[in-house]
């Protein structure tokens, strides 16, 4: 066995998508090898991917796969054996098209039940690797997830082809020796080339294990998470030499790794005057237009002075590069500064009307009509919080207003961060500026929530506008598809109540929502669906959280309107559960529901004691009684561990009632005084959570 390397060296690759890219191709490879049996259980595939390059290094690769035995149904034996004995042509036909070569009478007959089957066992010829990996390669080139494919002519001048960028060398090498492959009208050999500034001539790779050393001689770092890890390194230890921390976004970090095949860091600095633009937009600046990573110094101020990611090894140590990329990022943040400048020269309140002209979805109508929604539902929301109603109101007339601003118009990005500070701005109150910054929030999972009072009322109202509308036209998430973010919009209301501990009904706020909603042509009362749906949200947050699917079963059965406890009464369940009566309580607690279930008409909760005729009813009555008050008190201070270790004192009795008394007697009465008894005890022991569900 020997290692094997396949490159495909391209014009520069999609940022975005050269990891996708390097991964699917690098597998796309290894699994078709693999499924052709050119691979050892001890072959490891190493992705490689930079910009102009993809590749994949496998160890222990067979030169030729091993043959194999192998078994072939052919067709029934009355179709393919004449009369005469011999094959007719239609077994002919099919073993001609297997490559099979024998006698009528090597071949088996077995009858499967139905009809006597023709069967012909023996072994397969391995194959050279040439013709494996050309399958491979044909079957990785069609698998890459391709964002955007580009068609080009191939050197003859005639043919064209589609890939994802043209393919200028293809490299496939056994140990030292090439593989005779073909693609994109390229035939396989050791020449690829190195840096696209610092190198001029062709690279031979001298053998698969070569191919990274040699690639980095030649100014490639062909690696990708090695080339993030150096970026990630030497952004520290510039930012820390400047005693600053450099701001390095995910997102931004991934682009610049995929556009450097030789990463350099330089530094360079902006005008102080800059620093008077809210620093979100100068921030958003450098990273969206140019790539820069900006500092902060140790109090999280940001600093005038920048990081950025060359491939220039520059003669000058980067005096040159610094100063150019000065000059551009000057003009970009003038540019900030004059949109903000120009921004300030007008309320929200004025802008508030050209809302008008913005569009929220052709059914449900303009911003501004949404806007007198959600100021509608805030209102509602403030009311049942405590909110201040008037600053809940303040804060969704201004919410979108942001959006006519210059800032948020070539940034969207900052829509509720400018708003704020255009809101301070204006003198408007602290907690109105911070509720149009907030109200966005949870943006995303882990968010920060929303800090207010007020803040929570306008998050919340801005939400539910969104759900019940959308329901209400019928733009329900399908599947993965979900273009109006509703799930993240439901998980951010669940989010808000259950972690905010907020004593808010939920079907009170959606009535809320639709009370708002209900007068826009078109739309339909469709709150029923609205909360299964936050129900489902509710469960899969809940199991994402750690939660079984039996606790989160339990508690939600109890159709919750108020979600704060949640948390503690999934921790109540947990509890329960580790108890020693747990078992025997949940087993007895789902015979109990089935009982129930099987009665015709309305069970009754009053209990006579006089009709308590067997000594186990009688102690479960009297035991019942004596544990009530405790439990019901435990339950109001929302103590519901405490709750279900009192209700566990039940088992001997509820026990005991189950092996001697007979629930179903033939006396009425004494019947309905026994089912009165069980559902009193079922009421109790299912007020934290259906117990039931629990179980085994």
């Amino acid at each position: 066995m020997t290692n094997l390397l396949v490159e495909l060296q391209t014009e520069e690759l999609p940022p975005k998508a050269l990891r996708k890219l390097s991964e699917a191709f690098a597998e796309g490879v290894r699994k078709s090898l693999a499924d052709a049996h050119f691979l050892a259980d001890s072959s490891v595939a190493t992705a490689y991917g930079a910009p102009r390059r993809l590749a994949v290094h496998i160890t222990d690769v067979l030169a030729k796969s091993p043959d194999e035995t192998f078994r072939q149904k052919l067709v029934p034996v009355k179709v393919g054996i004449g009369a005469d004995g011999q094959a007719t042509p239609a077994l002919v036909k099919k073993m001609a098209a297997l490559g099979i070569n024998c006698a009528v009478t090597d071949l088996e007959r077995v009858d499967d039940g139905k009809n006597e089957q023709l069967y012909y066992e023996g072994v397969r010829q391995g194959v050279e690797l040439a013709s494996g990996l050309q399958h491979a390669l044909e079957y990785a080139v069609k698998h890459l997830p391709i964002p955007k494919v580009m068609t080009y002519q191939l050197a003859d001048g005639v043919t064209t082809v589609s890939f994802v960028r043209p393919v200028r060398h293809l490299t496939a090498l056994l140990g030292t020796e090439i593989v005779p492959v073909e693609l994109f009208g390229l035939k396989s050999g050791r020449l690829t080339r190195g840096h696209r500034f610092h190198t001029s001539e062709p690279i031979a790779i001298e053998n698969a294990d070569s191919y990274v050393e040699q690639m980095k001689a030649a100014f490639v770092m062909p690696c990708y998470d090695e080339r993030r890890a150096v970026i990630e390194a030497e952004l520290k230890r510039r930012a820390a030499a400047l005693d600053a921390e450099a701001i390095m976004p995910e997102d931004l970090l991934e682009e610049v790794t995929a556009l450097t095949e030789w990463p350099v860091i330089y530094e360079s600095q902006f005008e102080s005057e800059f620093l008077a633009v809210p620093q979100e937009c100068l921030i958003l600046t450098m990273q969206l237009n140019q790539k820069y990573f900006a500092l902060e110094d140790r109090s999280g101020k940001l600093m005038n002075r920048f990081l950025l990611v060359s491939q220039l090894i520059a003669k000058d140590g980067g005096k040159a590069i610094s100063e150019g990329n000065a000059r551009v990022v000057r003009a970009r943040l003038a540019d900030a500064k004059f949109f903000y400048d120009q921004d300030r020269m007008h309320t929200l309140e004025s802008r508030v009307e050209g809302l008008r002209h913005v569009v929220y979805h052709n059914k449900l109508g303009s911003q501004y009509e949404r806007m007198l929604r959600v100021r509608r539902i805030a209102a509602a929301a403030a009311a049942l919080l405590g909110a201040n109603k008037t600053e809940a109101d303040r804060a969704a007339m201004l919410a979108k207003a942001d959006l006519r601003t210059l800032m948020v118009g070539e940034f969207p990005e900052l829509q509720g961060i400018m708003g704020e500070y255009y809101a301070e701005n204006d003198k408007e109150s602290k907690d109105v500026a911070l509720a149009i910054r907030e109200h966005y929030q949870p943006r995303y999972a882990g968010d920060a929530l929303p800090s207010t009072s007020v803040s929570l009322a306008v998050a919340l109202a801005d939400k539910l506008e969104t759900l019940i509308g959308l329901f209400g036209i019928g733009q329900l998430p399908t599947g993965e598809k979900d273009p109006f973010a509703l799930r993240r919009h439901a998980l951010g209301v669940l989010r808000m109540l259950i972690e905010k501990e907020l004593d808010v009904s939920l079907p009170a706020l959606i009535d809320a929502a639709w009370e708002a909603e209900k007068d826009v042509a078109g739309v339909v009362d469709n709150r029923q669906e609205l909360l299964t749906f936050f129900a489902d949200r509710l469960r899969v947050m809940l199991r994402e959280r750690g939660a079984t699917a039996q606790e989160a079963d339990a508690v939600l059965a109890k159709r919750l309107d108020k979600l704060a406890d949640i948390p503690k009464r999934i921790g109540a369940v947990r509890a329960f559960m580790d108890l020693p009566e747990a078992e025997a309580l949940t087993a007895a607690n789902k015979r109990i529901g089935n009982i129930l279930k099987k009665v015709e008409g309305e069970v009754s909760e009053k209990i006579d004691p006089a009709l308590l005729q067997e000594a186990a009813e009688k102690n479960l009555f009297e035991e019942l009684r004596a544990v009530e008050p405790a439990a019901e008190a435990l339950y109001a201070e929302g103590r519901f561990e405490d709750m279900l270790v009192t209700i566990a004192a039940l088992r001997s009795p509820v026990d005991a009632f189950f092996e001697t008394v007979m629930v179903n007697a033939e006396d009425p009465a004494l019947r309905a005084n026994r089912l009165a008894l069980l559902k009193r005890l079922y009421g109790v022991m299912n007020a934290v959570a259906e117990i039931s569900r629990l179980a085994k």
